[in-house]
């Protein structure tokens, strides 16, 4: 019978509970910390928390403003979007990535998959087009869920507590093209899941267009939203590519998602 050591630090590294300790200070500073009053909170010489804060800095984890304050860095959001799900227990970005890498390849547009995150769609992983104008695609930002091809997807299949308060509102018009009234984009909601893709034709900004698709696995789970955004203007038959493609590219994803595997240290 296997069982659990106590962990008495004899196998900590110094470093590290220093740069943790760090950490969690500027995380209770969000407007910023400089190195002085970090050194005195967690009480290390000045000369010692300078290298640490170089070394995050350099990695992304911690951010320098021009005033001499610390916030904490963008590195840690992308690095959190790559947490397995506790139910998943798999890095679906991972999964996903070599298929938006062809799905992109193949159309030459930027794709992504994102994920509904405390009321917002946030980009999981996204792979940069190389066609020319092909729009940038940036991980961990955060969009509105009411407007876009991928935030359609995430709340036509979001639990449907969370669907209702967000339809609940306040919906802000972007463009005239947002659906702003609850019962319009509850009608647009149903026929996305019906239909199994979406369309944005400039909700989220006039000139850029969308087709979105949902990822579910073949357990019939959803696990998140591809979708490709592009310039305004494409012809019919250029649209009926994109949407093709980013159907077969979520369906892909949705394919390759391990399934019934068991969480680590579960029961």
């Amino acid at each position: 019978m296997a069982t659990t050591e106590v962990d008495t630090g004899r196998h900590h590294i110094p470093v590290i509970d220093r740069m943790m300790e760090l950490l969690a200070a500027i995380e209770r500073e969000p407007r910023g910390a400089t190195i002085s009053e970090l050194a005195a909170a967690v009480h290390v010489p000045r000369t010692t928390v300078y290298r640490i804060l170089k070394t995050l800095q350099s990695h992304a984890v911690v951010r320098r403003a021009a005033a001499g304050t610390y916030t904490l860095g963008p590195r840690l959001r992308s690095l959190s979007l790559r947490i397995p799900d506790h139910e998943l227990a798999y890095d679906l970005a991972a999964v996903a990535l070599p298929h938006l890498k062809k799905l992109s390849n193949d159309i030459g547009e930027s794709s992504k998959v994102s994920i509904l995150e405390s009321g917002a769609t946030v980009v999981l992983v996204g792979v940069q087009g190389k066609r020319d104008y092909a729009l940038t695609v940036r991980e961990g930002q955060r969009l509105p869920i009411h407007a876009g091809a991928g935030s359609k997807v995430l709340l036509a299949h979001a639990e449907k507590t969370e669907r209702e308060a967000i339809l609940r509102g306040p919906l802000k018009p972007f463009t005239e093209r947002t659906f702003a009234d609850p019962a319009d984009l509850a009608r647009e909601l149903a026929k996305v899941k019906r239909q199994g893709w979406s369309a944005d034709k400039g909700e989220f900004s006039p000139s850029v267009h969308a087709f979105g698709a949902p990822v579910i696995d073949s357990s019939g789970r959803f696990l998140g939203a591809v979708s490709v955004p592009f310039l305004a203007g494409a012809d019919a038959a250029r649209l009926e590519v994109i949407r093709r493609s980013v159907i077969a590219a979520a369906t892909a994803i949705g394919a390759s998602a391990p399934v019934g595997r068991e969480v680590e240290g579960g029961e």
